[in-house]
């Protein structure tokens, strides 16, 4: 087929282009039910042997697609749908108390929601968290620092568009709970 070729059931101008199988079906006929003799009755009554199909669906091959589609010069960027995580938590400077007290609040806070949130709190540069969350792509970073804390809440960063804000720690719990957890 070339592009532009009419279709031969109905006769439009078909377009030829790149995909990825992420699925398949296959008609299998009459060719097993017949060997198995597995019959099914029509509206007569009449026996006829069960026209067959295969149907499957490659999970690996769905989040490769979602790897290649969404991903940018700095890693992944999960579609929320398929992030093994809705939210990075970020502490930086976690040897400040109020740091690590509302970074852990906020924590408990998610988790106690349902909302899956991975919290890095490891003891490494806030440069290398920033770069290790970009490449992980989860939908939301959630930035917890002395410098987001002085002016009211926390910093929220989309993975997907790179928008960065400091809002309310109650406003950002609220969205997610009005998006269930998911970015729309």
């Amino acid at each position: 087929m070339k592009d532009g070729e009419g279709c031969p059931q109905c006769k439009g101008a078909l377009r030829v282009s790149n995909a990825i199988e992420l699925g398949h079906i296959f008609k299998l006929g009459t060719k097993y039910s017949s060997a198995m003799g597995a019959k099914v009755l029509d509206a007569d009554g009449k026996e006829h042997p069960i026209v067959m199909g295969s149907y499957g669906i490659g999970i690996g091959r769905i989040l490769a697609c979602a790897i290649e589609l969404g991903c940018d010069e700095n890693g992944i960027s999960w579609p929320s749908t398929l992030a093994p995580y809705i939210v990075v938590l970020i502490g930086v400077n976690l040897r400040d108390e109020k740091v690590a007290g509302k970074a852990e609040e906020i924590y408990q806070t998610l988790q106690s929601q349902g909302i899956d949130v991975l919290y890095d709190d490891r003891d490494v540069s806030p440069g290398i968290k920033f770069k290790d969350a970009d490449l992980l792509g989860m939908p939301y970073q959630v930035l917890v620092s002395p410098k987001s804390l002085a002016a009211g809440g926390v910093e929220i960063k989309s993975r997907s568009t790179g928008q960065r804000s400091i809002v309310n720690v109650d406003e950002f719990l609220a969205f997610l709970r009005g998006n269930d957890g998911r970015e729309k």
